[in-house]
């Protein structure tokens, strides 16, 4: 503890690149940085900057200094459900990347918060500590001018061993258990009608038991036809009815969506967890409760 404080201390003295970060991703901060912020920061460094647009997107063009980690390396594989990349996997691309544990890192997308905000939960599953996404994405950066080009980073090697943060993860087992225990709530991020059962992605219709269907659209507000982080005050509001103390665990189709509920609840600081493998798992075992 004495030298984390010392840490923070040597931080605020130097008004240092990490002002904009903690050593820990702790309950309650502010987990989301502006495009104005991010550009001041540009060129500090350590700071790594994650584009998880897909790797077509990224060779176009990128914010400058960006590494790609597409969204879609955040699966074991996204056809059959959300699940989530395996240890292996997950230690060699961070590895490549030269990134820590403790790597300050910021995450964006292409401005609709739901791609950067799977990557960030699943970098907070494997243990990384000191992460924030950009908010509103690479559209608001590239309407205020700032500045792009196509150049790939060149990197050095880290020694990054996977270690899972299970309070962030949900399973199959824990979820059931859930449905069962008073003072965990289960969030449905589904669209409204999914939840109803008029839709589904598997081959049952409802929700899982026990479920209040918060909708990961709810945690947004658009401006400029990209997508903003509602404000702390309008969060805490749209979860006021969920004690601190409960454990939430959060699923929606594939545990995409949901993460954009993660994210807006990790800033609010709660316990909250993702269900990686979701309705695409639970909706397909007949053996699971539901409800219509």
């Amino acid at each position: 503890m004495a030298r984390r404080r010392l840490s923070w201390q040597r931080q605020a003295c130097l008004a240092s690149l990490l002002f904009c970060f903690s050593l820990s991703a702790s309950a309650g901060q502010q987990l989301r940085l502006s495009v104005e912020q991010l550009h001041q920061k540009l060129n500090s460094t350590g700071l790594v900057i994650l584009d998880s647009r897909s790797p077509e997107d990224y060779q176009q063009d990128h914010i400058p200094g960006a590494l790609n980690f597409p969204e879609a390396w955040s699966y074991n594989d996204k056809q059959t459900d959300g699940r989530i990349v395996q240890p292996a996997r997950i230690q060699a691309v961070l590895q490549s990347l030269g990134i820590n544990i403790d790597t300050p890192l910021v995450i964006y997308d292409e401005g609709k918060m739901a791609n950067a905000a799977r990557l960030f939960w699943t970098l907070e599953v494997y243990g990384l500590t000191n992460i924030k996404v950009l908010d509103q994405g690479y559209d608001a950066w590239i309407n205020q001018n700032y500045p792009v080009n196509a150049d790939v980073p060149k990197t050095k090697k880290s020694d990054y061993i996977p270690a899972i943060n299970h309070d962030r993860l949900a399973t199959k087992l824990t979820t059931l258990i859930a449905t069962k225990t008073p003072n965990q709530v289960i969030i449905d991020a589904r669209p409204s009608d999914a939840y109803k059962g008029l839709v589904s992605s598997a081959k049952r219709f409802g929700h899982i038991p026990s479920a209040i269907n918060i909708p990961a659209s709810h945690n947004l507000t658009q401006n400029n036809q990209v997508n903003s982080l509602k404000s702390p005050e309008e969060l805490n509001k749209l979860y006021t009815t969920i004690p601190k103390e409960n454990k939430i665990i959060l699923y929606c189709a594939i545990g995409r969506i949901s993460a954009t509920n993660y994210l807006a609840l990790r800033e609010l600081g709660y316990k909250v967890a993702n269900y990686d493998a979701s309705w695409k798992e639970w909706g397909n075992d007949f053996t699971l409760p539901i409800e219509k």
